[in-house]
């Protein structure tokens, strides 16, 4: 079975591969339905799935020029169920046998409603529940603990959206090609960004080996980056870890400070990067250990890592994550936990949360 690390290495293949085949992936999905009638989009998701949902919100809201939200198909299903015939539904669901998500979908197509469903295993349980398929466009990956596969949802969700806007005349061909240009750009850049991002590991996994809780905190498209380091941590390493959006954290979980805490900023350089050095300069008074990633240039401490890739704030959660997975994989292994064996194997079959 391929590892974390694997897979990270794999990124910029399966970019390469969706950025080749768009047109066929996405370009006729949509179009059975008035696109011109859509107001708003909302995406179902959970674990890996709903943050990469939320790393592409602000790309897709932006190029749609609409609201974009995410919400727990769970909670949807069961408490805010309300069809509306100007929203685009998506579900995502990579492997397939979320079974939140299938009941999500099955609740929405009961009610007449149209429901995208994008997903890397075109065999799987939601994907022979929909009546429409979306592919992600790349293999199903065998690691439960996803890496590549929360990468590419985000380019997935950032081209639909791209899509849409082109058939809705909203946005230029000429626009469309700059971003395309872009994430081009950060495509060819990935290998570098991952040596970067291992030289990184390396250089400071012995601090965070010996760590209780760890804290990721971002804004705008590096939020979701954020709630992944709180997902993959977790899942992999064993230990607290939390991701919060910046001033979510300055709301109130700050009180819970302890000395102890390794807080690791995600910067994308964008509107609130001002917010996120205030925050710093007050925790450096409280907290020992405080490491930014940064999408492009940053500051010289040891602790930090400067990806030096000058791009749009809204599309640095294509690369961000990547020394975040890294650092989640490095640390599984040196707690000696096997991520090819389930820890509880008795989970799914007691609560059934997969199909």
């Amino acid at each position: 079975m391929k590892s974390i690390e694997d897979y990270v290495n794999l990124e910029a293949q399966f970019y390469e591969d969706v950025l080749t085949n768009k047109d066929q992936l996405f370009a006729n999905c949509f179009n059975e339905i008035n696109l011109n009638e859509i107001d708003n989009i909302v995406i179902y998701a959970t674990g890996s799935s709903s943050n990469a949902a939320f790393s592409a919100r602000p790309f897709m809201s932006k190029i749609l020029k609409m609201p974009v939200y995410v919400e727990e198909p769970s909670i949807a299903a069961n408490y805010g169920l309300y069809a509306n015939k100007h929203t685009l539904y998506l579900a995502i669901s990579q492997g397939g046998h979320s079974y939140s998500t299938i009941h999500m979908v099955k609740e929405l197509e009961s009610h007449e409603q149209k429901v995208f469903v994008l997903t890397s295993d075109l065999q799987s349980p939601i994907a022979t529940t929909s009546k429409n398929v979306i592919s992600m466009g790349m293999p199903v990956e065998e690691m439960p603990y996803v890496s590549a596969g929360y990468s590419v949802t985000i380019l997935d969700l950032m081209l639909i959206a791209l899509t849409i806007s082109q058939k809705r005349q909203t946005i230029t061909i000429g626009q469309v090609e700059a971003c395309h240009q872009k994430i081009q750009e950060i495509t060819l850049a990935i290998p570098d960004v991952i040596r970067k991002s291992t030289n990184w590991v390396n250089k400071v996994i012995d601090q965070y080996t010996e760590a209780n809780r760890i804290w990721f905190i971002g804004y705008g498209a590096a939020y979701g980056v954020a709630r992944e380091g709180e997902t993959k941590i977790t899942e992999t390493v064993r230990i607290t870890s939390l991701g919060k959006e910046l001033e979510e954290y300055m709301h109130g979980p700050y009180l819970g400070l302890h000395e102890t805490d390794r807080i690791i900023f995600v910067e994308p350089h964008g509107k609130l990067e001002h917010r996120a050095d205030l925050l710093k300069q007050f925790l450096q008074e409280h907290v020992s250990h405080i490491s930014t990633i940064f999408a492009n240039d940053g500051s010289t401490k040891i602790d930090d890592l400067a990806l030096k890739i000058d791009t749009d704030e809204l599309l640095a959660s294509l690369f961000l994550t990547i020394p975040v997975h890294l650092l989640a994989y490095r640390l599984s292994q040196r707690k000696k936990n096997d991520l090819e064996v389930s820890t509880y194997p008795d989970f799914d079959k007691i609560t059934g949360s997969k199909i």
